[in-house]
Parts: C-alpha cells; structure tokens; sequence
C-alpha cells in the first residue's frame, strides 16, 4: 500500500528553479527509472490493470438516470457530473446557432504532479492509470488525478493515493498552482486544479508510480495516446525553462505584451456567445434510443453508456455515460523565427462552455467530420498550410488520447508546422503571434490558453 509520511515544516533552498527544470528537461535517461525499465514497467500495469468496458443500455446504467420532466442524465448522488441541453447563439465559426447536450461538472479535480530530486535531478512522479474511455487501457498521468467526489469518496471507494502531497502542500513547494479548462465544446464551464509540488524524500513511488525526468517525458510525448491529456496539462503550467531569463526578449517579440493582452481582450468584449440551458429533451435534432444519444446527422458526437470492471480503480465496478466523438480532433501550432524569436501562431478561440467566452487555441483547431457538410470557405484558416507541408517542416506530429473519464475513444492528432519566409501566413483578426515567453506568462493565469493549445505548449518544450 502507497504512503506519503506526513513531513515536518522545512524551508526549501532555492538554486534557481529555471536551471533545476532545464537539467531534468536535458536528461533522457532517468536516475531512478531508465526508459527501458520504463516500458517493461508500464506493460505490466498494462496486464495488472486491465479493464472490461462493455457498451450497455441505458436502462442498464446502475445508480444513473434520466429525469422523467427534463430528461437530464445524471448519478443518483447528484454527484460526479451530469448531462443537459444548451442553446448556444455566436457570430464565431460557420454555424451561428445550434443546439446541443453537455457535460456539466461544477465541482474542481484536482491534477497534480509531485517533483523530486534524485542526484540533484528533478523526476516526476507519474502513476500508470486506466480510464474507461481510453482507446488502449492504461495511459501515464498525472500523480493524482481526481474530481472533488471522488477523493470525497462519494463512490465509497479507497482513498486516492498522495492526494495530502497536494490539498496540504507548503507554500514555499508549490511550483505551478493554477485553475485550467477542459474541452469547452463538451464541458460546461469544466475546470480543474493543475498543480506541480516539489516532494522531499518522505513520498515515494507505489507499485502504480514511477519517477521520470522531464527528458524522458518529452521523448514519452511523441508515443501515440501515451501520456494522459491530465499529464499534458499540468506539464504545460510549469514555469518553463527556455523563457526566464530572455533579456530583450520582451522587445523582440512581434507584439508587445501589452498589445497581446488588450487583443485578448477585445475578442472577450466584441464576439458574442449567448448560452442558455435546456432540458436534455428539449436539443432539437438529439434523438435517444436504447443505448445513444445521438444527433440526426450522425455528426459531432454521441452519448453512449458503458459498463466497466477493474482491478487497478478506487471501486472494483460501475456503470456510467460516457461521450464519444465521431472523428479524430486535429490540433495544429503554425510556428516560426521573427527576428530570430521563436513565436507560434496562437487563436482567439470560442466554445459555449468557456468561463470567459474566449482563450486561446492552436492555429487550427477542427474535426473534419464536422464540416464535412459545410462549403469550403467555412474551413479554418492556415489548414492548407498546416496540411500541405514536407516532413522536413513538421517538427510534432503525434495521436493523442483526450480525458478518458468522460470520454470514449476521443483522440486528436497535434501537429507543430514550421512555416517559412514565403509562406502566405498574414495575422487575421482572430490570429496573433506570440513568443514563448509570452505563452508562458498567459499560463500563469487562469482561463487564457485552451486545452488543446496547452498540449501543443507541452509538446513546443520538446524541440529543443
């Protein structure tokens, strides 16, 4: 059984922690773990932790329900999360108004990562964790990943393992502590918690934990649907190493920080998105039958229900609706040199279940599936750049799984494109681009970089 020992109150020296994360970000092969010892590692999590998911009925979901007035599916408990209409009106995207199920879940996760040093290396402690929805079982996550009711232990379930590492860190530990969204298509004003703490010698790994360098994390992120979407989040919102001490850096970016924050503002204040609830049985063109609910077309996505039995979670069985998106998701960073500033080419981004109507995206961000009844002038801007280009100027390109608590089969392929001197890539009004530095700064805050767009920040400290 995992323990984390309670420590006593000690003080942190503090050597700078831009160097100690560029010294792990450098080491590829870990003190504790090396990248062989890590696969063998990971393929009998594989085996020990495998799960039965089963699609079932809806009339067979246990503890689950549809509300007979409103039709809104959610758990007996009132906890975890639930599933209701929404009226959605914006002048953003082809289509100016729709109506659609969501994902509601009011209540903060918390996603954190512990940091150690071993010979003067920082590691991170990931856990090999399986989800129902991810396409091949077991994927590498953050330490502890766990909404509000289930380390409450509404399910009735076992404690989540160094969940004290986090709620009762010390201040002068904390290296990363900020609110973040989730997939504002599907989750309705979703956040969670991304913290990074730095552990002392008292937390070690369990059986379904190994210690990894941030190196040999950069290498892991290049394997399809290896590392959780949980783990890339966090991974984003640590300081990053490159951009701290940049001396002019700040001049020589395209747009002045300034510039950057009064745009972001303003595509808050001039698009419109106006949001209303609906009773699930109320979204026009959202038909149930015994086991989906699905739209008429056959697009954008459906909600089904699974069973699911496992050795490795918090409770050994249960049952519970899950989304499952029709068509891979392509998120795709345009980046380049400007005077010799590395930028990437970010965008205003819209989607109904943002707390603040916008953040910003990748360059693209689309599922093709989606537009496929559309004409051609609704695709997105750059998506023939981003397309058409030799492997020589794709520097990421790597299928990823999305969260697989909520999710079925959900999976993205990221893309970072280097684009050159002659390509045709003019700033439109819902395009800026920005430096690292600058990226980095947005993260610090809450709600400013989506969640797509923070894969691909994760995947941008890699290239180096």
């Amino acid at each position: 059984m995992t323990q984390t020992i309670t420590p006593s109150r000690l003080r942190l020296p503090d050597p700078g922690l831009s160097s100690r994360l560029a010294l792990s970000a450098g080491c590829t092969e870990g003190v504790r773990t090396s990248t062989a010892d890590f696969f063998e590692w990971l393929a009998g999590r594989q085996q020990k932790h495998a799960q039965n998911v089963e699609r079932i009925r809806f009339d067979e979901l246990a503890q689950w329900g549809f509300d007979p007035e409103t039709g809104d599916l959610r758990h007996d408990s009132g906890r975890f999360f639930s599933l209701h209409g929404l009226r959605v009106r914006s002048d953003f995207g082809p289509v100016a108004e729709w109506t659609q199920p969501i994902i509601s879940q009011p209540e903060f996760g918390i996603l954190g990562i512990a940091m150690r040093e071993f010979d003067g290396v920082l590691h991170c402690l990931m856990q090999a964790k399986s989800e129902p929805g991810n396409i091949n079982g077991v994927q590498l996550s953050p330490t502890v990943q766990a909404t509000r009711s289930n380390y409450t232990r509404v399910h009735g379930g076992s404690a989540v393992p160094y969940l004290d590492a986090f709620r009762s860190a010390e201040p002068s530990r904390v290296l990363a502590d900020v609110l973040q969204s989730e997939q504002g298509s599907w989750f309705h004003r979703k956040r969670n918690r991304n913290m990074v703490v730095e552990a002392g010698p008292w937390v070690e790994a369990g059986e379904d934990f190994c210690w990894l360098t941030l190196g040999q994390l950069h290498s892991l992120l290049r394997h399809e649907s290896l590392i959780n979407m949980d783990a890339r989040t966090v991974l984003s919102c640590l300081p990053h190493w490159h951009t701290a001490d940049t001396g002019g850096e700040p001049a020589a970016a395209l747009h002045p920080d300034r510039e950057i924050r009064s745009w972001l503002t303003g595509r808050r204040a001039e698009h419109e998105v106006v949001t209303e609830r609906l009773p699930l049985n109320q979204v026009a063109g959202w038909h149930r039958s015994a086991d989906a609910l699905s739209h008429e077309s056959g697009r954008y996505f459906s909600i089904v229900a699974v069973n699911v039995s496992s050795h490795s979670r918090e409770v050994p069985a249960w049952s519970q609706p899950l989304l499952q998106p029709h068509g891979h998701g392509l998120a795709a960073m345009l980046v380049k040199r400007i005077d010799g500033v590395p930028h990437a080419l970010m965008s205003a981004r819209v989607e109904p279940g943002f707390v603040d109507v916008v953040e910003l995206g990748p360059t693209v961000q689309w599922t093709p599936e989606n537009y496929a009844h559309l004409p051609a002038a609704a695709q997105p801007p750059y998506l023939d750049l981003v397309l058409d280009n030799p492997a020589a100027r794709i520097r990421f390109d790597t299928v990823l799984s999305e969260e697989g608590g909520r999710f079925r089969h959900a999976q993205s392929r990221y893309l970072i494109v280097e684009t050159e001197d002659g390509d045709d890539v003019e700033e439109t009004p819902d395009h800026r681009w920005m430096t690292e530095r600058q990226l980095d700064e947005l993260l610090r805050y809450s709600g400013q970089v989506n969640v797509q767009a923070r894969t691909l920040v994760a995947a941008l400290r890699t290239l180096r």
